[in-house]
């Protein structure tokens, strides 16, 4: 059941305002009805301000007075502020963040792609990497800053991107003719 945007400061509001049961608000807000109780003892949430429903549109003051006239019966939020989580649930695919501590590791990642599928376009080694043209031009002309210290390394161990989004980006742009690299220590040379 999806809660209140600020459940702790509306379960205030709920304790301050109204005469609803524990079990009623600690439902509503997604809270245990013995945190509600210490929030009615002043033992838990002091400092907190009230955020009242009604006027954020959460609650319906009708839903709120069916609730102190019968104590089995379950608050619902609004239907305009389930619409508006549900758009705002839907999140758009944007870039991904990379920890700093990890940006470093993005070239050694696409030089190993550039040796090892050299046939995966730019665009992809972008959206696989989290990068940027400049950065993958500067490996494949050997211009980049750093390229004296750019050891291939794989991607998916580096933390970069998924095993599956690199199979799916290399099987989907291989060539015909071209072999998939072998993920073992070139053990298939001994036979």
């Amino acid at each position: 059941m999806p809660t209140p945007l600020m459940p702790k400061a509306t379960a205030v509001w709920l304790v301050e305002n109204t005469t609803l049961t524990f079990d009623q608000i600690g439902e509503f807000c997604g809270m245990h009805p013995l945190e509600i109780q210490g929030i009615a003892d002043g033992e838990v949430a002091t400092g907190i301000m009230g955020q009242d429903p009604i006027s954020s549109g959460e609650l319906a003051s009708d839903e709120i007075s069916k609730a102190e006239k019968d104590e089995n019966y379950r608050m619902q939020m609004a239907q305009h502020a389930l619409n508006h989580m549900k758009r705002a649930g839907t999140k758009k695919k944007g870039a991904r963040y990379t920890p700093v501590a990890r940006r470093q590791d993005k070239p050694e990642a696409i030089a190993f792609i550039l040796k090892n599928y050299p046939y995966i376009p730019d665009s992809q080694i972008i959206k696989l990497i989290g990068t940027t043209k400049k950065t993958i031009e500067s490996i494949k002309e050997r211009t980049h800053w750093n390229i004296t210290n750019i050891k291939p390394k794989d991607p998916v161990l580096l933390g970069l991107c998924m095993q599956t989004s690199l199979d799916a980006v290399a099987n989907k742009f291989r060539p015909a003719d071209a072999e998939a690299p072998s993920s073992s220590n070139d053990d298939s040379d001994a036979a």
